[in-house]
Order: C-alpha cells, then structure tokens, then sequence
C-alpha cells in the first residue's frame, strides 16, 4: 500500500510502469538505457480513491488521462530509473493530494465607491501628464 494521506492509501497493483528510452540526458549510453518512466494509473477502475477525489482528480489532470480513462504520468528529469520511478510517484501522490483540496467557488464583487473614484483620478492625472507633452508650434 502507497501511503497519500490519512484516508487515501493507493493498492501498488494499481499503479503500472512502463520503461521507455528517454530523450534527455544519459551520455553513451542515452540510446541503449530506457530510463525514462510512464506510470499508469487507471482512474476509472480505481477502488482505493474515493468518487469526490477521482472527480477532481479527472479535471486536474485531464490532459494527462487517456480515452480509457488511464492516467499517464512520464518521467524523464533523472539519468537513473529509479530516480525517474520515484518522481513520477512523487508526482501522482502531489496530484491526488491537490485534488483533496476542495475549492472555494469564487463570489463576484463590485469594485467599491472609492476605488472607481481613485481609479478615474489616476486616468485623468496620467492624461494630463501626457497633455503637456504635446509638441508646442511656433508662430512664424
């Protein structure tokens, strides 16, 4: 079991990996090694994440999930494996805590008597400011 947070522990057999050669760094030896790492979580057959988590989740990181409803997470930033493993579970669990958070929906706001007031008085002083630096024209 991967510890997330105090209600959530994820099932290992839920995460898959998969190695890949990876187009960052690696010297000699960058076309022989696959260091890179794509981890697959299936989102949609999930049993570990409760529904509220897995909604938000769906949204957070909609570009990142599949048509089968697979989310994908690659890594390539390390040289090592299993420095490249680590980050990627380090970025899952960043994301499904992030998706714990619930978000406060926005109230819309008038802006207030006095800042409309200020605002204008700052348009009217730049306006003036830009008035005199209009180009004077001679007489003759």
């Amino acid at each position: 079991m991967l510890h997330v947070t105090d209600a959530i522990q994820l099932d290992e057999s839920e995460i898959h990996f998969k190695f890949i050669r990876s187009p960052g760094p690696g010297g000699q030896h960058v076309n022989k090694a696959a260091t890179a790492v794509q981890l697959r979580f299936d989102l949609a057959h999930s049993t570990s994440l409760p529904g509220h988590v897995r909604r938000r989740l769906i949204e957070l990181a909609k570009n990142r999930i599949n048509t089968r409803g697979i989310l994908i997470i690659s890594a390539n930033r390390f040289r090592s494996q299993d420095l490249n493993r680590k980050d990627a579970l380090d970025r899952l669990i960043h994301l499904i805590v992030k998706s714990t958070v619930e978000v406060k929906p926005r109230r819309r706001t008038k802006p207030t008597i006095g800042s409309i007031k200020k605002r204008i008085e700052a348009k009217k002083r730049r306006g003036k400011l830009k008035h005199t630096r209009l180009s004077v024209t001679g007489g003759d």
